[in-house]
Order: structure tokens, then C-alpha cells, then sequence
């Protein structure tokens, strides 16, 4: 048996070709249409039994107020979203919006309209491999830049990131022995076990990593770079 439905996304060849297919495959499709955001008061006024809701970018801020709008005001209609993977938190977002499925964009045909039927049904639609990547990212989290840096800082002690700051600074071995008033062999050993704990191959690498992460930046927060001299003042 058919479903009644209607095809929204941002591309509007993408809508028409998948509205396409789908009445050919017996589906009753009621509109195909582009942008998503308007697809809140054609699925409002129009009340399918589905709304395959298109998106490119699932991450984006408000991207699903639409949906949210359609399950607050027509809770009996099921909208599945169809979108790119791998996207945990598009996908994440998608359902807190009110979705009841989500479905690849390269999802076969067949994929499409399983969901449909599952979310008819008022099961959740959604692939198990997908759910699983969404609950290992929630569950071990990526670390964001900010919190990177914090993370590697923990790996050195104070006299290690005093030693990465002046790596940071482009001074070498003997430099870095005369600043701290080490002998040279220590300075080479500070600096190995510094590449070592970064995970990383050359000074230049250590100091790039540094940049990227702000971990001097937390270095000097925590004030374990009070013994590095101060650079010129450029109003002098």
C-alpha cells in the first residue's frame, strides 16, 4: 500500500528526482519542494503521512526548526530526515527535533522506503550502525581545540612545557640549556620526552601542535612560563 507523502530538500532537483522514483514505486507524493525552510507550512497545510526531509548541512544551527515546528503542530505525520553521514551530531540533533527517522543520503531506494515504513508504524527509523555512531561519539566526545590543549599540557610537567615554549621560540639545544641553566644533555633529553609525550616527530611539528592547540597559551594561564624572558615591547 502506498504512502502519502511529500519530498523537501534545499536542492530542488534532488526533491523531484526522489518524488520521482517514489511514485513510481506506487507512493502517493503530494509536493516535492525546495528549500527545507519552508517545508513547515506545505507539510502543515498539505498533512502527509510522511515528510522526507532533505538536508546537506544537519549540523547547522536551526537547520531542523522546521521538523520541530511540524511535530508540534501535525504530530501525526512522521518525518524522516535524509542526510549525510558520517554525522553524529546532525544526527543527534535531528531526532531532538522530533524526527523519527534519519537516512543516509546514498541510502538505495528500497532503504528510503523501509524507513518510511517503519516511521508509519511509529518505529524509529534508523540504521544500527548509525545509532551505534552516534552513542561512540556522544559517549567518547572529540576534543575540541581548547580542550586538546589542556589535555597535552597534562602530559608535561612545568619544566617540560617551559622547554616546548622555547622550542615554540626557535631556540636550540644550546639556547635552550643557556635559558634554563641546564647542561645541554638534559636540554636534549627535555626535549625528546617533550616530541615523545606529544606524539609528535620534529621541534617544528611540537610547535605547530602548540599553535594549533593553545596549550602555551594554558602553559602561561597556569603561570608555568614565568621564567621565560619577555620579548621586545613593540611601542619601545
Amino acid at each position: 500500500m502506498g504512502v502519502r507523502l511529500m519530498v523537501v530538500d534545499d536542492h530542488r532537483l534532488l526533491a523531484e528526482a526522489l518524488a520521482s522514483a517514489l511514485r513510481l514505486r506506487g507512493h502517493r507524493v503530494l509536493a516535492a519542494a525546495a528549500p527545507t525552510g519552508g517545508a513547515a507550512d506545505l507539510v502543515v497545510s498539505r498533512a502527509p503521512d510522511v515528510c522526507l526531509f532533505g538536508t546537506a548541512a544537519p549540523a547547522e544551527p536551526g537547520v531542523f526548526d522546521p521538523v520541530a515546528r511540524i511535530r508540534r503542530e501535525r504530530p501525526q505525520v512522521a518525518v524522516v530526515v535524509l542526510g549525510p553521514v558520517p554525522n553524529s551530531p546532525g544526527i543527534a540533533a535531528a531526532f531532538a527535533a522530533g524526527a523519527s527517522g534519519y537516512v543516509r543520503h546514498d541510502e538505495r531506494i528500497e532503504g528510503v522506503e523501509r524507513a518510511m515504513a517503519q516511521a508509519c508504524a511509529g518505529e524509529t527509523a534508523v540504521a544500527p550502525q548509525l545509532l551505534q555512531a552516534v552513542f561512540t561519539e556522544l559517549l567518547n566526545p572529540v576534543a575540541q581545540p581548547d580542550d586538546e590543549g589542556q589535555r597535552l599540557l597534562g602530559l608535561l610537567t612545568p619544566r617540560e612545557a617551559e622547554v616546548l615554549a622555547r622550542i615554540a621560540e626557535g631556540e636550540d639545544t644550546r639556547l635552550i640549556a643557556a635559558g634554563m641553566c641546564i647542561a645541554p644533555s638534559t636540554a636534549r633529553t627535555h626535549v625528546q620526552r617533550v616530541l615523545v609525550k606529544l606524539g609528535v616527530g620534529s621541534r617544528l611539528e611540537a610547535a605547530a601542535l602548540a599553535a594549533r592547540t593553545g596549550l602555551l597559551d594554558h602553559a602561561a594561564a597556569r603561570g608555568l612560563l614565568t621564567g621565560m624572558p619577555k620579548g621586545p615591547d613593540p611601542r619601545e
